[in-house]
């Protein structure tokens, strides 16, 4: 029996996927639970599994190929995971028997019509198939794992004749070489939408410093008891600049607002992205009701989405929506930059590397780790005043944390 492989269900705000990788060949035993092949679409990379036990059948999708919501990629012959060895193993002695008369009175297997012509058009002996129909009636699924088992068969020594060749350097040393890949649909996706934010945003940037020396003392005092209180949950400097933002957007409610056509949608909760770097593109999963978190919860859920952006298990729920999102430049070292908004979203606050720097304090030079930040909004939705003044609160909070307790 054919059980057919299906593209997942996608949601509404996305529309196709991509066939990245197939895990398994045609002919290959698959248990319930395998991996399959991966579908990339313009946010994550979906997972598809066996739903049974079985032989990868016919692939109908190859890679790269476009796919729709629950369209069929492919079949998984059940219950024929015993018949992918014999029907390898049978290829050899196809050939032998094909050269050799067939023996006298011997027995013609039951098999399908459909069956039977395509054994023929692939110089398969019929008799050689292992049916894994009604009676062991031999079944077109059949006839084509063993096809493809045929097909793998001679394949599996040039593949181990040319490994020792991969140790070699790619490129040899003054060759002027170029290597050409295709972009990823996250990537291309990422590129576009970063594109259409310049082109159809009136989007401006205000820049600001902090002294950082507050908040490094605070977590410096505290975060070995911090660490041991929370169950191993590390306290770091974004949990401070996530609480210090949704306390500032409760104050200027238009910096997490957005426009929707001819409207502005002003939102009674605060779902901050946390931009992450993956090996795919920048991902931005979201902390839900952000304003109602405490600093460990915030950790907690950005080591959690970190951990799920490198192993790419990020799911399509996590990084849909967001009202406001924050990106961290100075993990890699960035003084400043000019973050771009993400749609339909009116701003980005960028954070960036901390450096000690000389500063003038009640008349003397101190050296303070400073950090510039860099607030790009939508000036169609956002005031001047309104971002210098939303830029300003998180610069005074993050100085005298004390604020964020007192609200003040």
């Amino acid at each position: 029996m054919a059980i057919e492989i299906k593209a997942p269900t996608f949601p509404e705000s996305v529309a196709d996927g991509t066939v990245a990788t197939w895990h398994k060949k045609p002919g290959e035993a698959v248990k319930r639970d395998d991996l399959i092949v991966d579908i990339e679409t313009d946010k994550v990379v979906l997972e598809v599994l066996a739903t049974a036990d079985g032989v990868l059948g016919a692939i109908v999708k190859n890679e790269g190929d476009t796919v729709l919501s629950d369209e069929v990629l492919g079949s998984i012959v059940e219950g024929g995971a015993a018949a992918a060895a014999p029907a390898a193993a049978a290829a050899p002695a196809a050939a032998a028997q094909a050269a050799a008369p067939a023996a006298a009175g011997e027995d013609d297997p039951v098999a399908a019509p459909a069956a039977r012509k395509l054994a023929e058009e692939n110089g398969i002996n019929i008799a050689s198939v292992a049916g894994t129909g009604k009676g062991g009636r031999v079944t077109k699924e059949d006839v084509v794992a063993a096809v493809a088992a045929k097909k793998a068969a001679p394949a599996a020594a040039p593949a181990k004749a040319a490994a020792p060749a991969a140790a070699a350097p790619v490129f040899a040393a003054g060759d002027r070489v170029e290597k050409r890949v295709p972009m990823t649909r996250v990537r291309a996706t990422v590129a576009k939408r970063l594109v259409e934010a310049q082109s159809n945003m009136a989007m401006l940037t205000t820049f600001n410093e902090v002294n950082m020396k507050p908040i490094m003392d605070l977590r410096s005092k505290y975060k070995d008891l911090f660490e041991k209180t929370h169950n191993g949950v590390r306290l770091g400097f974004m949990s401070f600049f996530v609480k210090a933002a949704t306390e500032a957007l409760k104050r200027f409610p238009a910096v997490n607002a957005s426009i929707d056509g001819g409207d502005i949608v002003y939102h009674g909760y605060s779902d901050v992205g946390v931009a992450v770097s993956s090996d795919r593109g920048l991902v931005v999963p979201v902390l839900r009701n952000a304003e109602l978190m405490s600093l460990a919860e915030i950790e907690n859920g950005i080591a959690t989405y970190g951990k799920k952006a490198r192993d790419g298990k990020l799911s399509i729920d996590e990084m849909t929506g967001g009202t406001f999102t924050i990106t961290n430049g100075g993990t890699f070292g960035s003084l400043l930059s000019t973050p771009i908004v993400n749609p339909p979203q009116a701003a980005i606050l960028g954070m960036h590397n901390i450096n000690e720097r000389p500063m003038a304090v009640k008349g003397e030079v101190v050296i303070l780790p400073m950090m510039y930040l860099a607030l790009s909004y939508d000036h169609r939705l956002i005031d001047g005043k309104e971002a210098v003044s939303f830029l300003v609160t998180i610069k005074n909070l993050l100085e005298d944390p004390a604020r964020l307790l007192l609200d003040i």
